[in-house]
């Protein structure tokens, strides 16, 4: 099947082609012949698989060829749960509109105000905001949304995990929800919360479901390395950047402390490394992830404000340093590489701290991902719970038979504390916690 089977405007079907782009995947297409038709839509899919054109053509083509319900409000408003993805989103829609008489704006959390309510007063065609920021500009009066012709929520799950219910429910309100259209992509329909919001904002809606969304991309080769401690960690990923083949690489922490640090570390080794996180303001944001995506860089250390909706074709690395809390998350972090059919390669690092969460992501997946290990750094860690792993203060899992304790004491040499990471796989060394770091929250919208 071509993009040209749907009958699409001409002018679209040669920006396509400008991008090399004629054959669509399988998520377009069968959504793109249910928004063509007007009808409202569910739809799910795995990341990486091109759902941005399944919405963003239908409404290209729905602008161009039908009359406006009116000349002031816009016609196409596109929600997203955060500024990096929507800023994706925004770029790709540039594209498809630079031959064509239409505007378009992005009205994002973390950019200036003023700026964005002139924007608005210039009556935009198409708006690509987070809904945080929208809903400010609906409350002060800067848009109506009384002609809108087409909503869209892209990663519906996602903005109700970050807490925008509320806002979303106040924008359906502001939106004629009788003459509208609404297309709503979710990682999983089975989410309860979406299951409620699409109640009430979709009429009869059709299901589209394309691949699970707890399949990772078959293009990723995925690999495990069990690691000791924070030290045994740095080590090993050193290791992995010094004989992995890629032009570039993503490696994901915990939180922005570790970002940065990791990321100075990295650069020390010989690989051109930048740091990115939700604490740094907006402008920054975009002029480091500009010059990743460059090339000015060639390996971004990030939280999961990355995690999602950024299109970099040269990743062909991405690094769990620190596991993921959700399961889901992990399938969105690795999906960074593998893009447009290329191969990529995923590795996560995993002491006693990441493995239940380890655990979690394996049981999520419904497979074991290879374990594997580099000569001369293998540690002793051996994939058990901490638990089960340690026992009393003192911690020896060795298959063998055990030291007598008094020995073992005799032969313990003092084990380095980290602060960081818990190790509690050195002889007579105990167990040591550090308190939680204060999580990388603040990629949504402000």
């Amino acid at each position: 099947m071509q993009f040209s089977d749907f009958f699409l405007d001409k002018r679209l079907l040669q920006s396509l082609g400008h991008q090399g782009i004629t054959t669509p995947t399988p998520i377009q297409e069968v959504a793109i012949p249910v928004a063509l038709a007007g009808k409202d839509l569910m739809a799910s899919s795995k990341t990486g698989s091109g759902k941005t054109f399944a919405f963003l053509l239908p409404a290209l083509q729905r602008v161009i060829s039908t009359k406006a319900l009116s000349k002031q409000d816009p016609r196409v408003l596109i929600l997203l749960p955060t500024r990096e993805l929507a800023n994706q989103v925004y770029a790709e829609l540039r594209s498809l509109v630079a031959n064509t008489q239409y505007s378009a704006v992005s009205i994002l959390g973390g950019e200036n105000f003023n700026d964005q309510a002139k924007a608005l007063a210039r009556n935009p065609h198409f708006i690509v905001a987070t809904p945080g920021r929208l809903a400010d500009h609906l409350e002060q009066r800067h848009l109506f949304l009384n002609g809108l012709e087409l909503l869209v929520l892209d990663e519906a799950d996602r903005m109700l995990d970050l807490g925008f219910a509320s806002q979303l429910r106040a924008i359906n309100s502001a939106a004629d929800h009788r003459r509208r259209q609404t297309l709503m992509f979710s990682a999983t329909l089975a989410h309860d919360e979406v299951q409620t919001l699409a109640s009430e904002l979709l009429k009869d809606p059709r299901h589209v479901a394309i691949g699970a969304s707890n399949q990772a991309n078959p293009d990723i080769q995925q690999r495990l390395y069990l690691v000791d401690n924070l030290t045994h960690k740095e080590a090993v990923l050193q290791q992995v950047l010094n004989h992995a083949s890629f032009q570039q690489a993503i490696i994901f922490t915990a939180t922005r402390v570790d970002a940065e640090r990791l990321a100075q570390l990295v650069d020390s080794w010989g690989h051109s490394a930048i740091g990115l996180s939700g604490e740094l303001i907006q402008s920054k944001r975009n002029q480091i992830m500009d010059g990743f995506a460059r090339g000015q860089a060639k390996v971004l250390v990030t939280t999961d404000v990355a995690s999602r909706g950024l299109d970099l074709t040269n990743v062909g690395l991405v690094v769990n340093f620190d596991m993921p809390k959700f399961a889901e998350e992990y399938i969105h972090r690795i999906g960074r590489t593998a893009r447009a059919g290329a191969k990529g390669d995923a590795v996560s690092l995993v002491g006693p701290k990441d493995w239940h969460a380890f655990e979690r992501i394996e049981a999520f997946l419904g497979t074991n991902i290879e374990r594997a290990a580099i000569e001369g750094f293998e540690g002793r860690f051996n994939g058990l719970a901490p638990e089960r792993q340690h026992t009393g203060k003192r911690s020896i899992t060795k298959p063998k038979a055990a030291k007598p304790r008094s020995s073992v004491k005799a032969a313990a040499k003092p084990a380095q504390r980290d602060k960081r990471f818990m190790t509690s796989v050195d002889v007579g060394d105990a167990p040591m916690r550090r308190k939680p770091a204060k999580p990388d929250v603040s990629e949504s919208d402000e």
